[in-house]
């Protein structure tokens, strides 16, 4: 999928023409300044019946890939503060 990145003046002098592309399906990132930090925002479409957070293709592979490793043993538990600790000392 294609993503354009706009500036939030870009943003605002064609407002219509990024709507349309988000409505083609393309990403569209809009990003400002706020005291010298960047911000980024995601602008996508929302239909009548969307009332809760839209999970995209791409975050649901990573949500499979997350359980699947879950599934597999291929995470790391700790059950105790102090091996929390120790595996957070050993990144």
């Amino acid at each position: 999928m294609e993503t354009i990145s706009v500036t939030a003046r870009e943003f605002r002098e064609k407002q219509a023409s990024f709507l349309d592309e988000v409505s083609q399906g393309r990403e569209v990132v809009l990003s400002r300044r706020v005291k010298g930090v960047r911000e980024r925002y995601m602008i996508i479409k929302v239909d009548d019946d969307d009332t809760e957070l839209t999970i995209t293709p791409k975050l649901q592979a990573k949500i499979d890939e997350a359980r699947n490793q879950y599934l597999n043993g291929e995470t790391t538990s700790c059950r105790s503060l102090k091996e929390l600790n120790s595996y957070l000392e050993s990144l």
